[in-house]
C-alpha cells in the first residue's frame, strides 16, 4: 500500500521535562564522564597491545605531527605542534632494554593518559537546557516564517500561520513503536547520509514530530570552524569526530565513548555510511566501528546484571534535493576515474547557502521523508513493541544467551565482530526495503536510463562529456519509462522490497510533471527540465546521473522497454514553460 506523504500525527514529548532526559543527566556530569572515558580506553589499549604500546604511541605521535603539519584547521588548539612535539621527545627518552622494561612502561602509560585525556576532552562536548530551548523555539520560528514567505512569496505573509516546517518533513513507518521502545531501553538511530542538513532535519523531527528526547550524535570537527554552528553543537550534546585522526588510540576513544554512552542509557545517532553518499545511492556497505559499540554495550549491560536493550532503528531520508549534489557528484567522479572533472569547493557549511536552499525548497510544493525502518536488536532480529526480539522465522529469542560462553557471560571480540557484521548486513537490507520512492526519484531514473538507450556505445564518462544543449528527451518515451517503473515499483512493494509514496501512483504523464517540477529544484542548472521551447533536456548530467543512482540496485533497469515509434504527448507538458 503506497505511503502517505502527510504526517498522520504530531506526537506529544514522551518527558516534557528535559532534566529527564538521559543526554542533560550525562552531561551534568561531565568532568566524571570524560574520566570515565580516559579509564576506560587505556585500559582497553593496554589488554590489547600489552608490550607493543611503545609501538603504538610512535605510530599514533608520527601520524599526529603529520596531520598538523599538513593538514591543520582553525578548529586545532594553538599549541598543538609543541604539545606533539613534546611527547614525541619525552617517548623517545623512555629507555630500551629488557632491564629497563618496568621504567619504560611507567612512561609509555604516562603519555598514554596525556593523549587519551586530551582526545576526550575533545570528543565530549556539553548540552545545556537552555541552548536547546533557543534552538527548538527559534528553528520552529526562523523554519515556519521561511516556509510561509518562500510559499506565499509575498512578504506581506511573512508571520503567516498557515505553513509549518512538520508539513515538509514527513515521518513515517513503526513510529509508536519507536516511541514504546525508548520507554523500555535505549535507542540508536542509524540514518542514511545524503546531506550536512541532515542532523539539523532528523533532530528537529524527532523533538518536534516524534516527541522523542533530544539524541547525541556525532558531528565532524570541521564543523566547528564555524562559528555559530560550533556554539550550538558544542551545546546541544553533539559529540566532535576528527576524521583526519585514523590513529588507533583516536579511535579508541572514540568508540569507547560511544559504547559508554550507550551504557548509560544515552539515545544516540550513528551515520553508519561513515560519510556522505557521493553517488546518491543508497548505502550498501557501513563502517562497523561505531556500530560495534552497540553491540560490546549491550554485553557490557548484561555483565553488569541489567537487562536493559539497545535498539537500533534504520532510517531512510528522502530527499528531491540534496544541497551538496553537485559537489558530491563530481568527489564520487573523480574518485572512480572521472579526471577531467575538476574539484570545486564545498560550501554547504554557508548560512546563506542554507538559507537560499530552504528558501528555494519551501518555494515549491516539495517535502523530505523520513522513513524510520523495522527497529532491530543489535543482532539484527525485528523486535516487537515490547523489546521481545523474534528470528526471521518469528521464534523468541534471547538475545543475553548469545553472550555467554563456557565461562558465562563474557568478551568474545571475534565473535562480538561477526554479530556486527550481520547487524550491518540487516541494516542495509532494511535501507533498501524501507526506503520511500519519490516522483522525482522516478524521472530522474527513467531519464538518464533513457540518455543511456540513445547512446549505448558510451561508457558512463563518455556520456556525462556530451554537450547537455544538443539532446533531447523525448517526452513520450520518458511517460512511458515512467509508467513501466511505476508498475515494477508497485510489485516490489507488495513484496516488501520497497516502499512507495502516494504521489508515485496514477497517471504516469502527472506523475512526471510533479516530480520534473521537484527534481533538484534548487540547482541553478537543473538536472532535468523543460525549456523555454517547451523540450525536455538536461542542463547537467552528472546532476542528472546522481539523482537517478537512488534507485541502483532494484533491478528497475531490466523493466524499461523502449518504445520505438513515438506516441501522441500531452500538449500541455510537451508547450510547458
Amino acid at each position: 500500500m503506497p505511503v502517505k506523504t502527510v504526517n498522520e500525527q504530531i506526537y506529544p514529548q514522551i518527558w516534557p521535562n528535559i532534566e529527564d532526559w538521559p543526554i542533560y543527566q550525562i552531561h551534568q556530569r561531565r568532568a566524571e564522564f570524560v574520566e570515565e572515558i580516559e579509564a576506560f580506553t587505556n585500559r582497553r589499549l593496554l589488554e590489547k597491545h600489552g608490550d607493543r604500546i611503545g609501538d603504538l604511541l610512535a605510530r599514533a605521535i608520527y601520524m599526529e605531527r603529520i596531520r598538523v603539519k599538513e593538514e591543520p584547521w582553525k578548529v586545532d588548539p594553538p599549541n598543538e605542534r609543541q604539545f606533539w612535539r613534546r611527547l614525541y621527545r619525552k617517548l623517545a627518552s623512555a629507555p630500551v632494554g629488557e632491564e629497563h622494561a618496568e621504567e619504560a612502561m611507567a612512561i609509555y602509560e604516562e603519555i598514554l593518559q596525556i593523549i587519551v585525556h586530551r582526545y576526550a576532552e575533545e570528543i565530549v562536548a556539553t548540552f545545556k537546557k537552555g541552548t536547546f530551548e533557543f534552538a527548538r523555539k527559534f528553528l520552529t520560528v526562523f523554519f515556519n516564517r521561511l516556509l510561509n514567505t518562500a510559499a506565499a512569496r509575498n512578504l506581506k505573509r511573512l508571520y503567516s500561520k498557515e505553513h509549518k516546517l512538520s508539513d515538509k518533513l514527513i515521518c513515517v513507518g513503526e513510529l509508536e513503536k519507536i516511541r514504546s521502545l525508548i520507554q523500555k531501553g535505549t535507542v540508536v538511530i542509524v540514518p542514511t547520509h545524503f546531506s550536512n542538513l541532515d542532523s539539523i532535519l532528523i533532530g528537529y523531527a524527532i523533538d518536534q514530530i516524534l516527541g522523542l528526547p533530544a539524541f547525541s550524535y556525532g558531528a565532524g570537527l570541521n564543523l566547528y570552524n564555524a562559528g555559530y554552528a560550533a556554539y550550538f553543537m558544542n551545546r546541544l550534546g553533539a559529540y566532535r569526530v576528527d576524521r583526519r585522526k585514523k590513529n588507533p588510540v583516536y579511535l579508541e576513544t572514540l568508540k569507547s565513548m560511544s559504547n559508554l554512552a550507550l551504557q548509560h542509557n544515552v539515545h544516540s545517532i550513528f551515520f553508519p555510511g561513515g560519510t556522505r553518499s557521493r553517488s546518491g545511492e543508497l548505502e550498501k556497505k557501513l563502517k562497523l566501528g561505531l556500530l560495534g559499540t552497540a553491540v560490546e554495550a549491550q554485553r557490557h549491560l548484561y555483565q553488569k546484571g541489567e537487562d536493559r536493550k539497545i535498539f537500533i532503528v534504520p532510517l531512510i531520508l528522502g530527499y528531491h534535493v540534496v544541497l551538496e549534489a553537485k559537489f558530491l557528484i563530481e568527489q564520487h567522479l573523480i574518485r572512480t576515474g572521472r579526471e577531467r572533472y575538476f574539484r570545486q569547493g564545498d560550501q554547504s557549511y554557508s548560512f546563506r547557502r542554507w538559507v537560499s536552499f530552504l528558501w528555494n525548497f519551501f518555494a515549491e510544493s516539495s517535502e523530505v521523508v523520513l522513513s524510520f525502518g523495522k527497529p532491530l536488536d543489535v543482532l539484527g532480529n525485528f523486535v516487537d513493541a515490547e523489546g521481545q526480539s523474534y528470528d526471521r522465522q518469528g521464534r523468541p529469542v534471547d538475545v543475553r544467551e548469545y553472550f555467554v560462553g563456557a565461562h558465562g557471560l563474557e568478551a568474545h571480540l571475534q565473535r562480538e565482530s561477526e554479530y556486527t557484521k550481520i547487524l550491518s548486513e540487516r541494516i542495509v537490507e532494511r535501507f533498501h526495503k524501507d526506503n520511500v520512492v519519490l516522483d522525482s526519484h522516478i524521472v530522474a531514473f527513467v531519464a538518464f536510463r533513457l540518455l543511456m538507450h540513445m547512446h549505448p556505445r558510451l561508457d558512463l564518462y563518455q556520456l556525462l562529456r556530451l554537450p547537455e544543449d544538443e539532446i533531447e528527451f523525448p517526452v513520450y518515451q520518458v511517460v512511458h519509462g515512467v509508467a513501466q517503473i511505476q508498475r515494477r515499483l508497485l510489485e516490489l512493494e507488495q513484496a516488501g522490497k520497497v516502499k512507495v509514496a502516494d504521489v508515485c501512483v496514477g497517471d504516469p504523464e502527472k506523475v512526471m510533471r510533479r516530480g520534473l517540477r521537484k527534481l533538484g529544484v534548487y540547482h541553478v542548472r537543473k538536472p532535468l527540465v523543460i525549456n523555454r521551447e517547451g523540450v525536455l533536456v538536461s542542463q547537467d548530467f552528472s546532476l542528472l546521473y546522481y539523482y537517478h543512482n537512488r534507485l541502483l540496485h532494484y533491478g528497475l533497469e531490466e523493466d524499461i522497454q523502449w518504445l520505438s515509434e513515438p506516441v501522441q504527448a500531452d500538449p500541455a507538458l510537451e508547450h510547458a514553460s
